[in-house]
């Protein structure tokens, strides 16, 4: 049963890949520019297995670039040719004016995605707290996937933004960078990263990616050089005025649970920091003040959102559970292909009002 559920996503991985080239083969037929069937069909699947065979060595780098780009192309791709199909099968339309039309379609979904993806925007969002506490701003961000795509320039952007609303805390949710941290280190993205500031320090937790890349103690040791102190399963008390809790993530089986991780004083604001916004019930019932997460990318992709709707009890933006005020965001960078077209790169300002005696 094992080898059944590895073995059957390839083959399924196989059999999209292959409906999908023999359509193209279709097209580029009907405009008599198929050439070299052999060539076609290996190039293919070369970059069809890309992401993958792109991580054995640096060198492969170039081909897991393509593989990102390739699941971009299996999530439209799949859906156009089906469409493509119908249509030549029940109206006078050619396979040659089909195929235009798809391809041109799915070139407009590839530059809106690529805009989406690049051009991140800030969210605003204004919460009260029923404690005493100096009013303060929090820029919080999730997501990054820093690496070969989510680059040093798309991080420039995130540090002149964040930089620009002057914030008194900032909390980075987890997935900061895209497994190892060693293109992170090579290309002087912590150089870029300690250019953050802000009143009480940066914050992080690590995210699944981080746990994917096996190498939590120096991505640990990178975010600290960066200015960044990542919490795992630590509770610190910030200037004497409000606690940060940042969990490990779900990736790992072994982390503590929230209530062990209480703050001594209970009158003081409680932040808390969890990749995954797998379980809000619990944060809420402790009387979590502000509970911020990422992960879901609100689906990245149109309409995958219809999916992690169904996953989480929040799976993108600002809800109140209780007392709790709990932030999802679709995140500041991208796994995978370099694309958004359902959701859009962002950052979160959060202007926090206190209104406890």
């Amino acid at each position: 049963m094992r080898a059944v559920l590895m073995i059957l996503p390839l083959l399924i991985f196989v059999a999209i890949t292959f409906y999908i080239g023999w359509n193209v083969r279709a097209w580029l037929k009907a405009l008599h520019i198929y050439r070299w069937p052999l060539l076609y069909w290996v190039l293919l699947y070369a970059i069809s297995f890309g992401y993958f065979i792109g991580k054995m060595h640096p060198l492969l780098t170039p081909l897991s670039v393509l593989g990102s780009y390739w699941l971009f192309v299996m999530q439209y791709g799949i859906l156009l040719c089906i469409i493509a199909n119908v249509l030549v099968k029940f109206t006078p339309l050619t396979t040659k004016m089909v195929g235009t039309g798809a391809v041109s379609i799915f070139a407009i979904l590839f530059m809106i995605g690529t805009y989406y993806a690049y051009s991140p925007v800030t969210r605003s969002l204004e919460i009260e707290i029923d404690k005493p506490g100096e009013d303060m701003r929090v820029v919080m961000a999730s997501d990054f996937h820093l690496g070969v795509l989510s680059n040093k320039g798309h991080l420039e952007n995130f540090v002149e933004m964040s930089n620009e609303a002057k914030p008194d805390l900032v909390l980075l949710a987890g997935d900061l960078v895209d497994d190892s941290p060693m293109r992170f280190i090579n290309t002087g993205m912590g150089e870029v990263l300690s250019q953050l500031t802000s009143t009480y320090g940066v914050y992080g937790v690590p995210g699944n990616h981080e746990y994917y890349g096996g190498e939590i103690p120096l991505f640990i040791e990178t975010m600290k050089d960066a200015g960044v102190e990542i919490l795992m399963d630590d509770t610190v008390l910030v200037a004497d005025k409000f606690y940060v809790t940042g969990r490990e993530d779900l990736t790992n089986k072994e982390r503590v649970e929230l209530t062990e991780l209480v703050p001594e004083n209970r009158d003081l604001p409680w932040i808390v920091l969890d990749h995954t916004p797998q379980d809000l019930q619990t944060p809420a019932e402790l009387a979590v003040d502000f509970h911020v997460s990422g992960h879901t990318h609100k689906g990245q992709l149109w309409p995958n959102h219809l999916i992690t709707q169904r996953i989480f009890e929040l799976d993108y933006g600002h809800a109140v559970k209780e007392s709790m005020h709990a932030l999802v965001s679709s995140g500041y960078g991208f796994w995978g292909p370099p694309m958004r077209t359902g959701s859009r790169a962002e950052l979160w300002i959060i202007d926090v009002k206190f209104n406890g005696q």
